[in-house]
């Protein structure tokens, strides 16, 4: 492995460089890698900007909507002056502001059963920081099926919770075979949520990314991560691999992607937290 840099570089990652577990492999390896983040929001924002900080080589942001003000209580990725603007342009603008090295690939589209599995077939890990629960399965059915690795997050109100996938472990439906019912579901809009814990559970997640692709520690994979803020207490609950999944199991029902009609906002379709 090549494990040359510049003297920029060398000076930019020298925390990482140094850092038992990352080092010069670790670093190159971030900066050779491809990262897909669904949702430039609340869990986006923070994402895209320590993944760039880290030296991902590559970051592709996939989301349709544009800022408003309601948004920047927590999508921090965002500024007032981005009122209106497409959310790709404005994330993309404040990344190259903190790393001018990292290369940038727009989707200003939402991701949907026609396209998905193109998308992620291109990178290394895939992101969901979508607060949809249709794109949520969409993102963890087109991954298993294209045999990617990924992370998944939420957050409501006070708490959040995180999981991980690579090839072989539990993929979401072993947790939750299908979305809950239109009734139970209540976006933020009417619920509220405290806007630090995208930062929490965001951060979270790139991290998962960070070890996954640096081959450092223990992921969350066969776990789901739960933190509640009001408490401030963490709980990982070890989940062993459901041979009954309807998607990764012995005998798979689900072979096709198929994007659920279920859309818990239906009024202001996101793909971000």
């Amino acid at each position: 492995m090549d494990t040359t840099f510049t003297n920029e570089q060398k000076r930019r990652y020298s925390r990482h460089i140094v850092l038992k577990g990352i080092g010069p492999e670790g670093q190159r390896r971030l900066l050779d890698a491809k990262v897909l983040i669904v949702g430039a929001g609340g869990l986006g924002s923070p994402l895209a900007l320590y993944l760039a900080a880290a030296g991902i080589g590559t970051l592709g942001i996939a989301d349709g909507d544009t800022v408003s003000l309601t948004n920047l209580q927590r999508q921090v990725i965002h500024t007032s002056h981005d009122v209106g603007r497409a959310k790709v342009d404005s994330a993309e603008e404040h990344i190259k502001a903190l790393n001018p090295d990292v290369k940038i690939i727009k989707y200003e589209e939402y991701l949907t059963e026609d396209n998905i599995a193109e998308t992620v077939r291109d990178y290394d890990f895939i992101i969901d920081g979508t607060d949809n629960f249709s794109i949520k399965y969409l993102i963890n059915d087109a991954c298993v099926m294209e045999g990617k690795a990924f992370c998944m997050g939420g957050i409501s109100e006070y708490s959040g919770q995180v999981m991980t996938h690579v090839p072989g472990a539990a993929c979401y439906r072993c947790l939750f075979p299908e979305p809950p019912a239109l009734a139970d579901v209540k976006s933020c809009a009417v619920t509220g949520v405290l806007g630090s814990i995208a930062g929490i559970c965001g951060t979270l997640m790139a991290t998962e990314t960070i070890k996954y692709i640096t081959r450092n520690g223990t992921l969350l994979t066969n776990a789901l991560l739960t933190f509640d803020t009001l408490e401030m207490t963490f709980c990982r609950m070890e989940v062993g691999k459901d041979t009954d999944c309807p998607l990764c199991g012995k005998e798979p029902k689900i072979t096709q992607l198929k994007e659920y009609a279920f859309k818990p906002c239906a009024k202001n379709r996101t793909h971000n937290e």
